[in-house]
Parts: structure tokens; C-alpha cells; sequence
């Protein structure tokens, strides 16, 4: 499709619109408009294309399980607030942390309980960390990107139980199939968790961000007046008040918090193995991680509910606050449906094609590597989703390694790096979004932040693919 370029449009103007007004709704529906308009080929029809893509994400079972997903933990965290939960354990670990490099390490300690899903983990421990960096003179940023790096990852790098495992996996097994090579799907997976030098080398800046801080350095008071300024004062004002009133309960939230952790794993255990597998790792890798969460929370939610009345917490409060809490997670919600919606206008528009015609097949085999983590990595920052960009890639990665004669693992390993690169440092990424909606910080500013840590580690993963390129051809 010689007009394939045009897919592009779309994600320039998100990124431009962004930047320019520092909010990314507008960027959103200006790029969704725009693709729908370029599909149709006129404005009437656009608009009418624009509803088809916000039904057709809409009906996609993964993206209502994930909708769903957040809309009741952010209902469960809202009814956690009113019962003095989050207060109560906020003010117990606040006994335990006595420092900033405390309550960033207390992040990295959460990880043995959370690493099933990354949003997930960022929506369980975002309003306790929340709550506890109130006390620091740590900015927001810092506190979102210990919480963002630690997520992102080290999940991709967990060779089981994981949401990503199964996905991963079956991507691999894929491009095995089509190009009939004999190895294990598995296999291939567990080899080329090594090679995705981005996210080792973000685990290692990450580390080095928690622990070398400077104790006496002070936030600009420039940032402190900006973060003051995100929002209305009268925003919330009197569910805040009612808040602060709240008597402090710690137990009501280590209940339901264990409660939807033993849950989790109890479940995706149970799922793998109705789905064939054999041990405790097949079955975290075959279990459909997306419902078995949205089962938990939903399981979790009924029993606090009935937890919480026994305990004497007023029906009509946890109701409202229920609905409160979830309506706080909506921004997050309404920017994935945008961000789903105008990855279905691009693709209507030829981005696959786009993206593998430019490439061909001439490249040196040591180069592959390198060049797939380059693309993909700057793809996978226009889309902002990881399973994207590893879709994407993943089949013209295999192909590029068996034409070339380039390493599969190493070549497999830099698809997962650039999709790992595209989450972490887009601003249309879920992981960033959830995080910056859970922290109130502004959304464009706060990629912006961690950008700088991610093309430190995309430079030194760009070095090694090169390096390793070289010497396994």
C-alpha cells in the first residue's frame, strides 16, 4: 500500500498535541479523528469510524476484562480508604520507614506478592506508597518511576506466572510454527530472557536510583508549586476532609490485600491446570492471567464487602465510596479505550505493512538484532503498548533471523526489549498512565521525566545488541 505511510499521522499528532498542551486527551481524539478521517477518506464517514472503533474495542473481551479489571480495585481501594484501612497501614509502615530510601525500597520489598501483572501491582501498592510519600520530601516523579521500573522490569524477565508469560510464549510459538524450526516454544522463550538487555539494564538503573540518593537535596520549588497546581483546590475537598476524619484501621486493609494475593495465585494455579498444564510454572504460563485477576478483585470485593459491614463501616459509605474509587481510575480508562481505538485506525491504515516493508530482508545478521530493538523501540513508543509492539515484531523479528541467519534467542530477546522500552517510557502507556493517575501528576511531563532514564538503558541495550550481534554471526 503505497499511502501505508499515513499511519503514521495519527500517532505524530498524539505525540505533538501531547507535548504542545502537556495533557494527552486532546492528542488522543485529535489522532483517533484524524485516522478515522484518513481511512474513510472524508469527515462524515470519519466520524462515523471513530464510534466503530470505540464499539470494537469496547467488545474486545481482553480490553472489558481489563476496564473491568480497574474500575473494581479502584472500587475496592475507595472502600479501603472510608474503612481506615489504607490510613491504618500507612500509619504502621510509617513507624517502619524512617527515611526516603526507606519508602523507595519498601516499593522493590512488595515485588515477592505483586509480580503477576503490572498494573496490578502499581494499582495495589500505588495508593499505600501514595500515602506514605506524603510525609517525604521525595517528588512524585521519583516515587513513579521506582514504582514503574521495578514493575515493568523485572515482570518481563520472569520466566512464569506472570500475565506476559502466556502471551510471550505463544507469540514464539507462532514464528516457530510458520517457519517449521525445530525447538521448543519455551525453550526459545527462557533464551532469550538474557538478551532483553533493556529491561537488565533498567533494573540496574533502577537499583541505583533507589539507593544513591542525595539526603539533603530539596524538590525545586518550582516542581513543588506545579504539583500544587494540578488540580482544583475545591477538587474533592470534602471527600478528602471526610478522609482525614477517618478512624485508622490497619487490618482492613491486610485482609482484603492477602485475601485477593492468595486469591490470585490460588486461581491462576487452578486455571493453568484446566488449561493443560502439568506443574506449577506450565500452569502460571497456560492461565489466562487477564480474568483471573478480575475474577480475584471481584471475589475479594464481595467478601470485604460483607467483612466491612460485619466490622460496623456504614453501608451507604461503602457504597459511595466504592463508586468513588472507581471513578477516579476513569481518566485511565477513557485514555486506553482512546489508545486501543487509534491502534485500530492504524492498523486499518497499513501500519504492520508500513513497518515490515521498510525494513526488508537485506540487513547483516549482526545487525538484526540492533536494528529490530531500534524500530520496534520507536514504534512501541508511538503505540505505548508492549504487546503491540512484541505482535508486531515479533513475526518480522523471526523472519529477519532465519533470512539473515542472525541469533533467534538474541533476536526474540530484542523483540521483548522494545516492547519493554515502548511501555515504559510512552505516554500512552498503560503502566504509565495508571501510574501518573493513581500519583495526580501530569501525565506528558511525567514520561518526559522518565525518559531520561529509559535512553540511557535503550543506548547501553543498542551497544550490547551490536556487541552480541557481532560476535555470535
Amino acid at each position: 500500500m503505497e499511502s501505508a505511510w499515513l499511519s503514521l499521522v495519527p500517532f505524530i499528532i498524539v505525540i505533538a498535541i501531547s507535548i504542545w498542551l502537556k495533557e494527552i486527551l486532546p492528542g488522543l481524539v485529535l489522532g483517533l479523528l484524524t485516522g478515522s478521517i484518513i481511512a474513510k477518506g472524508n469527515i462524515l464517514e470519519g466520524l462515523q469510524q471513530v464510534i466503530n472503533y470505540l464499539v470494537k474495542t469496547l467488545s474486545d473481551e481482553t480490553n472489558i476484562k481489563i476496564i473491568g479489571f480497574l474500575y473494581l480495585f479502584g472500587g475496592l481501594v475507595g472502600m479501603m480508604k472510608i474503612a481506615g484501612g489504607i490510613k491504618g497501614f500507612s500509619e504502621w509502615v510509617g513507624t517502619k520507614v524512617k527515611s526516603k530510601r526507606g519508602l523507595l525500597g519498601l516499593i522493590w520489598l512488595t515485588l515477592p506478592f505483586t509480580f503477576m501483572m503490572p498494573m496490578f501491582r502499581i494499582m495495589m501498592i500505588g495508593p499505600v506508597v501514595k500515602s506514605l510519600m506524603e510525609k517525604s520530601n521525595l517528588s512524585k516523579q521519583k516515587v513513579g518511576f521506582t514504582m514503574d521500573v521495578s514493575t515493568a522490569s523485572t515482570i518481563v524477565l520472569l520466566p512464569a506466572g506472570t500475565a506476559f508469560t502466556g502471551f510471550m510464549i505463544s507469540l514464539v510459538e507462532a514464528g516457530i510454527q510458520r517457519h517449521q524450526i525445530d525447538f521448543s516454544p519455551y525453550q526459545v522463550f527462557l533464551l532469550s530472557i538474557p538478551f532483553n538487555f533493556f529491561a537488565i539494564a533498567m533494573l540496574l538503573v533502577g537499583l541505583v536510583n533507589t539507593f544513591w540518593l542525595s539526603p539533603k537535596k530539596k524538590r525545586p520549588v518550582h516542581q513543588k508549586n506545579n504539583e500544587k497546581m494540578e488540580q482544583h483546590p475545591y477538587h474533592g475537598i470534602g471527600i478528602k476532609q471526610e478522609l482525614a476524619l477517618v478512624k485508622a484501621q490497619p487490618w482492613n486493609l491486610i485482609v482484603p490485600l492477602f485475601l485477593l494475593l492468595g486469591l490470585s495465585l490460588f486461581l491462576l494455579w487452578q486455571d493453568g491446570i484446566a488449561n493443560g498444564g502439568k506443574s506449577v510454572f506450565q500452569a502460571f504460563s497456560k492461565a489466562d492471567a487477564t480474568f483471573v485477576m478480575l475474577l480475584s478483585v471481584f471475589i475479594t470485593l464481595v467478601i470485604t464487602f460483607i467483612f466491612y459491614v460485619i466490622r460496623h463501616v456504614p453501608l451507604k459509605e461503602i457504597l459511595y465510596h466504592f463508586y468513588d474509587g472507581g471513578n477516579q481510575l476513569m481518566q485511565a480508562i477513557i485514555l486506553l479505550i482512546l489508545v486501543w481505538s487509534l491502534s485500530l485506525a492504524a492498523e486499518d491504515l497499513g501500519f504492520s505493512d508500513f513497518i515490515s516493508s521498510t525494513l526488508g530482508t537485506f540487513l547483516p545478521s549482526y545487525l538484526v538484532p540492533a536494528i529490530i530493538f531500534v524500530i520496534g523501540s520507536a514504534v512501541g513508543y508511538f503505540i505505548g503498548s508492549s504487546w503491540g509492539t512484541w505482535g508486531l515484531f515479533m513475526p518480522l523479528g523471526m523472519t529477519l533471523a532465519i533470512s539473515s541467519g542472525a541469533s533467534i534467542p538474541l533476536t526474540v530477546g530484542a523483540v521483548f526489549a522494545a516492547g519493554s522500552f515502548g511501555a515504559m517510557t510512552s505516554p500512552l502507556g498503560d503502566t504509565t498512565i495508571t501510574t501518573a493517575s493513581i500519583l495526580e501528576m501530569p501525565l506528558v511531563e511525567y514520561a518526559r521525566y522518565k525518559l531520561k532514564f529509559t535512553a540511557m538503558g535503550g543506548a547501553a541495550a543498542i551497544v550490547l545488541y551490536v556487541s552480541f550481534g557481532f560476535f555470535s554471526g
